[in-house]
């Protein structure tokens, strides 16, 4: 298999798990609808640093640490539900505000939103997981530098989860001026935060493995 074969290889591999519904698209969706297109890119910009972030780390090894220590694997994956849960709480309290501003564009905040896509994908262990069963199968030897290939292969991973990401957000977004937030603030507020509920559920569920 030749390089352009392999990273092409790869990047259909990539494509397949990310348009394959989990929590960052859910998030993505609800927020969007929710907050708009503004505080949706501002996640979208989060989760694709968190991503790179464990692209670097796996490049030098320390998601195969991450994968293999069932301790540093586990506080992970419950530090991301709890945090997920922390979140709805907020949502649902009302402590923060999600009435979009008059252009339609979110709250006008969107660091919240990109500190939170960041922090939601460096404690999703799956993140680490992927870049040690997946990336390294299309990983050649006879290609030459390891880290080098690692970190073009997460590049490539990241650029196409974003354009998967902002693509749900501009759909989300675009919905949002079909309902009158303003005048269903709690109502939208309580529904982000079940999302959010549900979200971490489905979080601890598939990060789960097998004794």
């Amino acid at each position: 298999m030749s390089d352009l074969d392999a990273l092409l290889a790869f990047a259909l591999t990539s494509l397949v798990i990310e348009i394959t519904p989990g929590p960052n698209m859910t998030y993505l969706a609800a927020l969007s609808l929710s907050r708009g297109m503004r505080t949706g890119f501002a996640a979208v910009a989060g989760i694709a640093l968190g991503l790179m972030t464990y692209g670097v780390i796996a490049a030098f090894g320390l998601a195969a640490a991450i994968d293999h220590s069932p301790l540093l694997y586990g506080l992970l994956r419950w530090s991301g539900v709890a945090y997920l849960l922390w979140l709805a709480w907020e949502a649902w309290s009302g402590r923060e505000d999600i009435a979009p501003d008059k252009a339609g564009d979110g709250d006008g905040r969107p660091w919240p939103a990109f500190r939170r896509g960041l922090i939601t994908n460096l404690l999703n262990p799956k993140a680490a997981v992927f870049y040690v069963a997946v990336l390294p199968e299309f990983v050649r030897a006879e290609a030459g530098s390891v880290v080098r290939q690692t970190l073009i292969l997460s590049i490539v991973y990241v650029i196409i989860a974003t354009l998967i990401h902002t693509t749900i957000v501009t759909l989300a977004g675009s919905l949002q001026s079909t309902i009158d937030v303003a005048n269903n603030r709690k109502t939208v507020r309580r529904i982000f935060a079940l999302a959010l509920v549900a979200i971490a559920l489905w979080f601890a569920f598939t990060t789960g493995r097998p004794n």
